[in-house]
């Protein structure tokens, strides 16, 4: 059962927010499920996982679609074990590499044996709980279904908040992705940091479009939400058409996305000026990649309501800076004031940085991640002096705003999702043609950047693109898949012989 006394640093504390028939899930063509229901689901997760067998210190995958029942199965599951959200379009070889670094203990899934999720899990051993719902019942109403784990007798608590109630896979530029452990506390204390960013009221209702397998849309617009006592749209994903539709059938007063998803909205703005000026939205939010100034500007002349740019990140359980709403400042291409963790500037030497300077931008703060599970040579790393390193660059002039001017790291950030080089080159290395290899960015005008590939061929060795593509779409989600390959005799490298991806599109002429 639910705490009697609820903790403050606990997930089911933010469902004790919400009064009993107030509604927390909302979905198309569905019951919505209320606050008093989404408490019972709690209770019934955590017996059924008990009779399965799982304990609080277990490690539970969820790869489901976006949607109502992805909302509540992250809450329910978080509440009661460790849960790990993955991407429903990896393929099975990426499923397989997550769910052994996860050391997965369950598999939750609508059941699909041909699916690449389930083939990865029954290759690897890992037993599958099968997750049942009817349209007919409140969105979100779930049951579980998996045979019982032999030795296994389930135990678990609803109240420690230092417990890890959620993992995720951050790109790094290692070769493969790093383990961020997030406990309720962290969880907890970026939920409520968001909501008092965004003066959110028990009144407001938050379309999520954003995927449910990323930081972005479980803590800003599902954990946000239920801190409030407010409610949550649930759609089955991004879709410009459908997400009009969601407007005009739900009014909700805001949503957070990525850039290239407002500029999609934006395109087709001019479609459904009725239902834009009949929808009430308080407010836009953007998060995870920067939002072009011109896009602010467009977004708010459109939709008649302030645009609030923040920055974020897995490793803070997403939200550190947030530009503040009206009557406060907001500073297109700034992305605003501290917003929960401590925010500066640091040196290569780990010293902090007066304003108006250009250094790394270093947090601390009950929201940030204690550490990368099983990963002494990278926490050495991102943490100085009580500092994490976000690997970021910026600058906070002297009223407190931050601007990001570039990236530390190699990472790839196409249109919000984040590519790790290595782990492309990784893959097009298999392939008998290729010789060397270097994944890298180059500019795109929507997506801010995108992925790109040097290959050397073996002598005597002939494939084009397309095929190149074709091998690695195969094995990668399709946004990790190249889209220009560029075939050289050699590939620009560094003094020390390295072969270098930062700066290798200006090298190569693709600026």
């Amino acid at each position: 059962m639910l705490p009697t006394q609820p903790n403050s640093n606990h997930i089911v504390d933010l469902i004790n927010q919400g009064k009993d028939n107030a509604p927390a899930l909302i979905a198309p063509n569905r019951p919505t499920l209320s606050y008093a229901e989404l408490r019972k689901q709690i209770n019934r997760t955590s017996d059924q996982l008990n009779e399965i067998g799982i304990d609080g210190n277990m490690t539970v995958a969820i790869v489901l679609p976006n949607g109502p029942e992805m909302a509540s199965a992250f809450i329910s599951i978080a509440a009661c074990a460790t849960t790990a959200p993955l991407n429903p379009a990896y393929r099975q070889e990426e499923f397989e590499y997550y769910l052994n670094d996860l050391k997965t203990d369950l598999l939750v899934v609508i059941e699909d044996k041909n699916a690449p999720a389930y083939k990865a899990a029954k290759k690897l051993g890992i037993p599958i709980a099968k997750l049942n719902f009817s349209t007919d019942d409140p969105a979100g109403v779930f049951e579980l279904t998996a045979k019982k784990l032999n030795g296994h007798a389930g135990k678990i608590s609803l109240e420690k908040k230092d417990a890890v109630a959620l993992v995720l896979h951050t790109s790094g530029t290692t070769s493969r992705p790093k383990i961020v452990p997030l406990t309720h506390e962290n969880i907890c204390t970026s939920a409520k940091n968001i909501a008092v960013s965004l003066k959110l009221k028990d009144s407001d209702r938050c379309l999520n479009v954003m995927p449910l397998f990323h930081i972005h849309g479980l803590i800003a617009a599902v954990l946000a939400s239920l801190y409030a006592g407010s409610s949550i749209i649930c759609s089955s994903g991004f879709n410009a058409l459908q997400f009009f539709l969601l407007l005009r059938e739900h009014k909700p007063s805001w949503y957070s996305a990525v850039p290239t998803m407002h500029q999609t909205i934006l395109s087709r703005a001019s479609r459904n000026i009725k239902i834009i000026g009949e929808t009430p939205l308080r407010f836009i939010r953007s998060s995870s990649a920067s939002l072009p100034s011109q896009v602010m500007k467009e977004l708010e002349s459109v939709f008649s309501c302030p645009v609030i740019e923040a920055y974020g990140m897995t490793e803070a359980a997403h939200q550190m800076t947030c530009n503040p709403l009206p009557p406060q400042l907001r500073k297109p291409g700034s992305v605003g004031i501290a917003a929960g963790p401590e925010v500066r500037i640091m040196d290569a030497n780990n010293n902090l940085m007066e304003n108006e300077k250009i250094g790394e931008i270093v947090i601390r703060g009950a929201n940030v991640t204690n550490g990368y599970r099983n990963n002494d040579a990278a926490n050495a790393e991102a943490y100085s002096s009580g500092w994490f390193r976000t690997g970021d660059q910026g600058i906070i002039d002297n009223e407190g705003y931050l601007r990001l001017t570039g990236r530390l790291k190699e990472i790839i950030n196409r249109g919000g999702e984040k590519v790790s080089p290595r782990e492309v080159d990784e893959i097009i290395l298999d392939h008998p043609a290729v010789s060397q290899v270097v994944t890298f960015s180059i500019p795109h005008k929507r997506l801010g950047e995108t992925v790109a590939a040097a290959i050397v061929l073996n002598d005597g060795q002939k494939i084009s693109e397309g095929e190149i593509k074709f091998f690695v779409g195969k094995r990668l989600a399709n946004f990790k898949v190249p889209e220009r390959v560029l075939f050289l005799d050699e590939i620009p490298k560094g003094v020390t012989g390295k072969l270098q991806r930062i700066g290798l599109a200006k090298k190569l002429g693709l600026n």
